[in-house]
This record gives C-alpha cells, sequence and structure tokens, in this order.
C-alpha cells in the first residue's frame, strides 16, 4: 500500500512537470524550522515544506510536501509527513476545475496513512492586491490504513476554502480549512499562519496546524496539533 501510494504520487507529479513548456511561469518556496533546548531536559524539532506551482495558459498545477519531527530526550515524540498534487484548468477569470491527490502518514495518529483522491469545482471569491480567498467543492475516494491493522475504503466529500490578507508589501495573514467527510470518518484540517519577509525573498513563518478525525482506534486522540516558526524562501 505505501509504495503503491508513493509511486502513484511520484508518477503524478512527473506527469506535472512533463506537462510544462517553455512559456508556462513557475514559482515555488521552500521552508525550514529547527528548535532544540539541552539543560534540565533535551528537546529538538524541525520542520520542511516546499511547493511548486507552473501555471501554463488555462492550467495550473501545484505539488507540496511538508515533514515534521520531534524528539525529547532522544525518544521520537511527532512524526508526520504529506504529499500532494492538484491541477486547475480554469473555466473564467473566478472559476475553475480541480484534481487533487493527498497523502498524509503521521507515526502518532490513529492513521498510519491515508491517501485521497478527489475532483471538484473551484471559485476565487476575492482576489486583488489586498486579499484572496477560493472556495473548493468535490468528490472522490480516500484509502485508509488504521494503525491496528485495519484498514478503510470510502468515498468522500470534500470542501476546502483558504484566505490571505496583505498587512503590507512586507507581511500577511493567512488561513485554511479542508473537510474530507466519509461515511466511516470525518477529517478536518485547519490552519492560520503570519509571514514577514526580513531581506529580499526571504521570509519569517510563523504557523499553527489542527487535524481532527472524528473516528480513531481506542487509544488514540481525535486531534492533533502542529507548531512551527520557519524560514522560508520563495523563488
Amino acid at each position: 500500500m505505501r509504495r503503491q501510494t508513493l509511486k502513484a504520487l511520484f508518477v503524478s507529479g512527473a506527469i506535472l512537470c512533463l506537462s510544462v513548456s517553455a512559456q508556462a511561469e513557475f514559482a515555488g518556496k521552500v521552508s525550514f524550522g529547527y528548535q532544540g533546548t539541552s539543560g534540565n531536559s533535551e528537546t529538538t524539532s524541525v520542520n520542511a515544506a516546499t511547493e511548486l506551482v507552473w501555471d501554463l495558459d488555462r492550467w495550473k498545477h501545484t505539488v507540496g510536501a511538508t515533514a515534521l519531527g520531534a524528539e525529547d530526550s532522544g525518544e521520537s515524540t511527532a512524526e508526520a509527513y504529506n504529499l500532494n498534487a492538484q491541477s486547475d484548468l480554469a473555466l473564467s477569470d473566478v472559476s475553475y476545475l480541480f484534481g487533487r491527490l493527498n497523502w498524509d502518514k503521521d507515526k502518532f495518529s490513529g492513521y498510519d496513512e491515508q491517501t485521497s483522491q478527489t475532483v471538484g469545482y473551484g471559485r476565487k471569491i476575492f482576489d486583488n492586491d489586498t486579499q484572496t480567498w477560493n472556495l473548493e467543492l468535490g468528490a472522490g475516494a480516500r484509502q485508509s490504513e488504521l494503525r491496528d491493522g485495519t484498514s478503510e475504503n470510502e468515498t468522500i466529500l470534500r470542501g476546502a476554502t483558504d484566505y490571505t490578507y496583505r498587512l503590507s508589501e512586507t507581511s500577511e495573514l493567512g488561513a485554511n480549512l479542508s473537510v474530507e467527510s466519509g461515511e466511516e470518518n470525518t477529517q478536518a484540517q485547519w490552519g492560520v499562519q503570519a509571514k514577514a519577509r526580513l531581506i529580499g525573498d526571504l521570509a519569517l513563518v510563523a504557523s499553527y496546524r489542527v487535524r481532527y478525525n472524528s473516528d480513531v482506534p481506542d487509544g488514540s486522540e481525535k486531534r492533533d496539533t502542529f507548531t512551527a516558526i520557519s524560514l522560508e524562501y520563495a523563488f
């Protein structure tokens, strides 16, 4: 299951890359954060993320990945990964169709792996120099491997929204929410972030994210939270 999921994600990413010509607009960003303490306690935490975006005529392709880990006195306390790919086809200046593939793995959640494939419709509510706000609605399928060794396969409905408000030329606030709901489980993810440009294309980013699963194995928490402070470079 794991190898097949990763293979499908990387193949999808390769297809997206091959669809881009020399005339495409290309942009991306990478971020990395690290925190360590010593003395009475020895703790370390790291987080990393990358996102690549291609715009070509009516198409927009986005590929992203995140990873985080934490240790306390040599014992792992957090380990999570995400890979995602989405293609948008513009219908007008404000509306589009999308296809999305998402893979999550979290060593400390009730779900070992969750993979979803969705298609749907998106609309730009605001898109100007001050703020952007997008809404998406779609449907698809999700495959889940639970920590207790069982698995779930279900049809899902997906809704998502993201909002960005630019305070100035060098700072902005953002928030996002996504919900995937099926017969077995509803997964919701919500996050906020603040970004301030330091110099050139280098920025400092503080973020907070919550992931919630409505149905988890006994002994597992329904809610996971992630806090990060990172340096981000955009290109």
